[in-house]
């Protein structure tokens, strides 16, 4: 994970895919689907027009970058694209908003053979700092919450190399749905200079996904157990969600800061390795990684209970896991922090509280805040702030991202939350997060980082 600055953008001839005019035309002629958003797009798209109104241009896309190797047949990327485009519904289906307030959100979506993709070829450049600023730039106005299409690819072409670049409004993609691209791209050209046909089974509909999940939420009321846990936790954070727990500098009556990120790796695979195996009893390295969070905070003065929420994943069953969306919910936890004396004492409290909680997150944060009668009229991107752990080894094509040069972008703008991701790729952990720009919060997330760093080196020795 990383930010367009930061993927290695080498000069070359640009050239843009997107939907073509044709396309976008018979999209507004589109009666309205049925199925209606998720929950979480549908906070999404309400929290970007809240905060655009309050004045604040805030991208918020999510992308991938990676290598195509040698000279390009840009016919067979260009027929790649748009076959991997027609193979995820939720690319051809958009929001829009109705009613006599315009406070109603629709859903649109386009049958496959409405859906074509224009070619652009922009020009040469030579200087990568003009082009990182031109992809930027495109991708901020191609690949926002308030318009459609939400979504926008690039291809960087040199005589030994392509650099492709894709970019997406949050509503569509996950990490995930980011981290299957490269070689889910890289099969689709292969097969078509080779002269095959793509032979995969289709993918599962993020769309109908939505539809499935927001009718189990509607199913809950406000009596239920669940709704009870999550306004109980709100009320022990004073009636918010909650922040990352140490002091980030920020003016809470101030206007909303600009961000920064922090990338860097943290350890090497072995030491990874001896890592999860002594968490793996506990429940692995995400437990892991949050004991580790609960001593660090304490070390930098934060409150005497470590209040965060969770991410995972919502892809329950096997027709989900191919399928590009968004497809995340969040757990409460509380750990008091008198419980997590060392480490061992800090898995313990962890896992006593993501086994208690997991199951929230089934329940789209959306459809509870709804529930509670809480105004939650956001004001920042992120709702509360975050620290993920994924372990990518396993999705296809990850042992070749370095030579790929493939990266998972994030796009750093304004926010007052923190969101801290940790990656466990072959080469070993990698942090990244997303910040306050103020000197406090850098100070404060590099002792995070180094923290973290040094607790997971002086696991694995021990184990």
């Amino acid at each position: 994970m990383t930010d367009i600055q930061r993927c290695e953008v080498r000069p070359g001839r640009l050239v843009e895919f997107g939907l073509s005019d044709r396309t976008v035309a018979a999209a507004r002629r589109l009666p309205a689907d049925s199925r209606p958003p998720s929950y979480l797009q549908e906070s999404h798209l309400r929290t970007a027009r809240s905060v655009r109104e309050s004045g604040l241009f805030v991208p918020t896309w999510l992308g991938t970058a990676f290598d195509l190797p040698g000279r390009v047949d840009l016919d067979a990327l260009h027929r790649a694209l748009h076959g991997w485009t027609l193979r995820h519904e939720t690319l051809r289906s958009g929001l829009a908003w109705t009613g006599p307030a315009g406070d109603g959100l629709r859903r649109f979506t386009l049958d496959a053979d409405a859906v074509s993709l224009r070619r652009t070829d922009i020009g040469d450049f030579t200087d990568p700092a003009a082009l990182v600023r031109h992809l930027q730039s495109r991708f901020d106005a191609g690949a926002g919450a308030l318009t459609w299409p939400n979504f926008l690819y690039a291809a960087v072409v040199r005589p030994d190399s392509t650099s492709v670049y894709m970019a997406f409004d949050h509503s569509n993609v996950d990490a995930y749905s980011l981290q299957r691209i490269p070689a889910e791209i890289h099969e689709l050209y292969a097969a078509d200079t080779a002269g095959r046909t793509d032979e995969r089974a289709p993918a599962g509909s993020y769309v109908d996904f939505c539809e499935l999940e927001r009718t189990d939420a509607d199913l809950i009321g406000d009596g239920h157990a669940a709704v009870a846990r999550w306004r109980d936790f709100i009320r022990r954070c004073d009636g918010r969600m909650p922040n990352f727990p140490v002091d980030l500098g920020v003016d809470p009556d101030g206007p909303l800061p600009a961000q920064r990120l922090l990338r860097e790796p943290l350890v090497d695979a072995d030491t990874a390795a001896a890592f999860e195996a002594y968490c793996r009893p506990h429940g692995g390295s995400l437990v892991g990684v949050l004991a580790a969070t609960c001593l660090i905070v304490q070390e930098l003065g934060g409150p005497p209970v470590y209040r965060t929420v969770v991410p995972f994943h919502t892809r329950a069953k096997s027709r989900w896991s191919d399928s590009v969306g968004w497809y995340v919910g969040g757990a409460p936890i509380e750990v008091p922090l008198a419980r997590a004396t060392d480490f061992p004492a800090a898995l313990t409290a962890v896992r006593a509280e993501l086994r208690s909680s997991r199951p929230l997150a089934r329940m789209p944060i959306a459809r509870v805040l709804r529930l509670l009668g809480t105004d939650f009229r956001p004001t920042s991107p992120d709702l509360y702030s975050i620290v993920s752990y994924v372990d990518a080894r396993a999705l296809p094509g990850a042992d070749r991202w370095a030579e790929l040069n493939a990266y998972g972008l994030i796009r750093v703008s304004y926010g007052d939350q923190v969101c801290a991701w940790v990656t466990r790729l072959p080469e070993g952990l990698w942090f990244a997060s997303r910040y306050p720009d103020t000197e406090i919060a850098d100070k404060n997330l590099r002792r995070y980082a180094e923290g973290l760093r040094d607790i997971v080196v002086s696991v694995a020795r021990h184990s």
